[in-house]
């Protein structure tokens, strides 16, 4: 199959750096400017992906995210934001990324290359078909996520994929594939700039809709983050209050007692 890489296409400005400062930063914000309408573009696409996730995670599934890279780390970045977020357990949103843990701070060399280990790395967490596997690659074309996804496919697992070309072998293999075409980058081939950008906002809406499908926002409050921190503890208080008829001091101890915004106002 053949398909253009609009990603990897030679960036619409020259001579970067030859810009000033200030040249630089209009010329990247009036990049950055097209990426939410192309992603608009792909609602119906994201709609439809979490459809998919919310069904299976009310049978008991989980949501995994595998990708290399740029497009791994935002993966774990999503998953490490959901318990806090959301008081969900740190397994229930899942990112893996190619090379391991080390792989998010330090390139692991062709970690990205292999078709085999993804499956391999799904493995360990006795994942099954109520399960959701995202493969995140910005070509379409990573080895490592396409192999996962096949193997996920043959085992009735559901998949999705987000990526920025259109057409890619990825979208071809995933069932539910968001494809958010951004175009060529500021800087030429530099995938972490306006794809890695489109796939944050994807992965914002995909997490952040799925939990609120499942009841864990209430009016538009996270009633159920953690609270573990001073300024979290805090914005719980004073979320109590705006529930309930009770003094700073009073949901303080409703929130001590009970651990959650939720519980307190339940148990008020």
């Amino acid at each position: 199959m053949t398909f253009t890489k609009t990603t990897e296409q030679s960036s619409k400005y020259e001579h970067l750096e030859k810009m000033s400062v200030q040249e630089l930063l209009h010329n990247i914000n009036q990049e950055d400017q097209t990426v939410p309408l192309a992603v608009a573009k792909a609602l119906p696409q994201i709609e439809t992906l979490v459809n998919e996730i919310v069904a299976k995670m009310k049978l008991g599934g989980r949501l995994f995210y595998i990708g290399a890279g740029t497009s791994g780390r935002l993966g774990v970045v999503d998953a490490s934001e959901c318990p806090p977020t959301f008081g969900v357990p740190f397994d229930l949103v899942v990112g893996i990324i190619a090379g391991g843990d080390k792989a998010i701070r330090r390139a692991v060399e062709n970690a990205e290359d292999d078709a085999e280990q993804a499956w391999k790395d799904l493995q360990q967490f006795d994942i099954n078909e109520n399960d959701v596997v995202i493969g995140i690659a910005a070509s379409g074309t990573t080895p490592y996520v396409i192999g996962g996804l096949k193997v996920c496919n043959e085992k009735k697992i559901s998949t999705g994929s987000i990526s920025c070309n259109a057409g890619s072998p990825l979208s071809q293999t995933a069932k539910f594939p968001i494809e958010v075409i951004v175009g060529p980058e500021f800087v030429t081939g530099s995938s972490r700039m306006k794809a890695g950008t489109a796939q944050k906002l994807v992965l914002n809406m995909i997490s952040t809709a799925t939990m609120i499908q499942l009841g864990k926002v209430k009016g538009n409050k996270m009633v159920d983050m953690q609270l573990s921190n001073a300024k979290l503890v805090d914005r719980g208080v004073k979320m109590i209050m705006e529930e309930i008829p009770v003094s700073y001091e009073k949901a303080s101890e409703l929130l001590a007692k009970y651990g959650s915004v939720r519980k307190a106002v339940d148990n008020f």
